[in-house]
């Protein structure tokens, strides 16, 4: 289930404001992951499905 974002994102903003708004988004996003670079790396590593071709019936249990 997604949250209804449309009371948070008005369309009647002026084009200063949308750009700030994008701005802020945008480095909040950035100084998220250089925070926790480390565990979104080890997350996302799991998350790859590992394929060997020499045994390719044989592939890495999902996760629990």
């Amino acid at each position: 289930m997604k949250p209804d974002l449309d009371p948070l994102f008005p369309n009647s903003i002026s084009d200063k404001t949308a750009a700030l708004l994008s701005e802020f988004l945008n480095s909040l996003a950035a100084q998220c992951d250089a925070r926790y670079f480390v565990q979104l790396h080890r997350y996302y590593a799991r998350k790859q499905t590992v394929f060997d071709p020499d045994h390719p019936w044989i592939t890495k249990p999902p996760d629990r």
